[in-house]
C-alpha cells in the first residue's frame, strides 16, 4: 500500500517540467507532472492512442486543441480528451507551479 499527498514533495524549483509516474498497468496509467512556465514544443502534438483525463490541483494552464480550440484550466478544473485528439500544452503560469493529475485509461 502506497500513502502519500499529492501536493507534497514539490521542489522548490525545477528546470524541465517534471513527470512522475503514481500507478501504472496495463490498462491504466496515473500520472502527476508539474510545470512552471513550460509549454509543449511548438511543432509537436501530444496524440496519444489512449484517452486522457487530466485536472489542475494547483496553477494555471492553457490547452490548445489542433481544431484551435483553447480550454484555460485553473485548480480544480479538469478535461477529458479521447484518444487521437491532438492537442498540446500552450501556456503554464511562470510565476506558480502548475501540478497536474493525468489519468490515461
Amino acid at each position: 500500500m502506497n500513502y502519500s499527498n499529492f501536493l507534497d514533495q514539490i521542489p522548490e524549483s525545477i528546470g524541465d517540467e517534471l513527470f512522475e509516474n503514481i500507478v501504472t498497468t496495463d490498462h491504466i496509467k496515473i500520472e502527476r507532472t508539474i510545470s512552471q512556465g513550460h509549454t509543449s514544443p511548438e511543432t509537436g502534438w501530444y496524440d496519444q492512442p489512449q484517452n486522457e483525463w487530466v485536472m489542475v490541483l494547483q496553477g494555471k494552464a492553457v490547452l490548445q486543441f489542433e481544431d484551435d480550440t483553447e480550454i484555460e484550466l485553473s485548480a480544480n478544473d479538469y478535461v477529458n480528451i479521447p484518444a487521437h485528439t491532438r492537442h498540446k500544452v500552450k501556456w503554464t503560469d511562470p510565476k506558480q507551479k502548475t501540478v497536474w493529475l493525468a489519468i490515461h485509461y
